[in-house]
């Protein structure tokens, strides 16, 4: 192990249940992985039981995020990535699309999980890719990280990535706390790439919102869909990009539309901000 893996293992790791599922577990079901268990079966099944399209959806998310990373590595420059509540390693990294177009971009990982920690050091680690294990819900920790700062150069544009992450936070006053601290500590030219959950207030796509609050309730890991006042509030003090807070499948879409929209589709905003 190297010195950057033993200092990226956080002091007081989050204690292992496999009698629970697992949200990073259970997006690597939604994905089509193979780092679950049944018990995150489970729980994934009861998802797509309410919500059929859940899979498709979590693609969805991996894809938008990709599609931003390739546009700012290789259109804006950027060539440091810090991506925050990062998840299981699975197709299409962020690193992967960074360096596709900038190979010399450099990509940190922060997952408090220690099941994201255990995979992304042995599958991950390497010059320009790093993986640490602070806590994003405290900026001064998750910066002051050894990993973080000796890796990420604050003082020049950085893109941080923020995808599927804040709506489990669910006091909504500490989840904009958490991104202007993050707004407040990068360069001016850097960027934040944000997604969350929407919900439109009324009808059934605001009653089936509802539902997989509860639902997600049930598995121990809370999810709040918000209302888009609520999201677009996240981007205070940065300029957001064209075609500004908007469902993910309408930021940039690469070439015609080949599956069918459904409801959980318009049940996510994302948008990308730029710090001037």
């Amino acid at each position: 192990m190297t010195s950057d893996e033993v200092r990226s293992v956080p002091r007081r790791p989050l204690p292992l249940d496999y009698s629970k599922p697992n949200l990073a577990r259970m997006k690597d079901a939604l994905l089509g992985g193979h780092d679950h268990y049944e018990v995150d079966r489970r729980a994934v099944a009861d998802l797509l039981a309410l919500a059929p399209d859940s899979a498709a959806m979590a693609k969805e998310f991996r894809s938008w995020s990709s599609r931003v990373v390739r546009f700012l590595a290789g259109a804006r420059g950027i060539d440091q990535f810090l991506d925050l509540g990062s998840g299981l390693p699975t197709a299409e990294n962020t690193h992967q699309s960074a360096q596709r177009y900038n190979p010399d971009a450099l990509v940190v990982y922060v997952d408090h999980d220690p099941v994201v920690q255990a995979h992304g050091l042995a599958l991950l680690e390497d010059h320009l890719v790093h993986v640490s294990g602070a806590d994003l819900t405290d900026p001064a920790q998750t910066l002051a990280d050894p990993v973080v700062s000796e890796h990420i150069e604050l003082d020049r544009p950085v893109a941080v990535i923020l995808n599927s992450v804040l709506h489990h936070i669910e006091d909504f006053g500490k989840a904009r706390a958490v991104v202007r601290a993050y707004v407040d500590a990068i360069a001016p030219g850097s960027y934040v790439l944000l997604t969350h959950h929407f919900n439109p207030g009324d009808g059934p796509r605001a009653a089936l919102a509802r539902k997989i609050d509860d639902l997600m309730a049930e598995t121990g890991y809370r999810t709040v869909h918000r209302s888009r006042e609520e999201i677009e509030s996240l981007f205070d003090g940065l300029d957001v990009l064209e075609p500004g807070v908007v469902p993910l499948h309408e930021w940039w879409p690469e070439g015609p539309r080949l599956a069918p929209l459904s409801d959980l589709n318009h049940l996510s905003l994302g948008g990308v901000g730029f710090k001037a």
